[in-house]
């Protein structure tokens, strides 16, 4: 039972750090910039468990470091995108 509680905070604290990184990858990826190295670490984070949802969903899990990175720069380029799209007024 505390093994799965550490397995369950584990899994967790790597959903923040891929998360993280895939906002940092997102933001040199989008035109740019994104929105600031702190605003895109923090979308990143939402966008690597969005893209890591949507991605299960159609069933294609993602399953390792490389694959989970993919599809969390995947998932934060996306809400980046969306984000830039209610951000802007042009």
């Amino acid at each position: 039972m505390l093994l799965n509680k550490k397995e369950d905070k584990m899994g967790f604290i790597w959903y923040i750090i891929i998360g993280i990184i895939a906002g940092f990858l997102a933001g040199k990826i989008m035109r740019g910039g994104g929105f600031g190295l702190i605003i895109n670490l923090l979308l990143g984070i939402l966008g690597g468990v969005l893209g890591g949802w949507v991605f299960a969903l159609f069933g294609l899990a993602a399953s390792g470091l490389i694959g989970s990175l993919i599809t969390s720069t995947v998932g934060a380029i996306l809400v980046l995108w969306i984000a830039s799209l209610f951000s802007k007024s042009k």
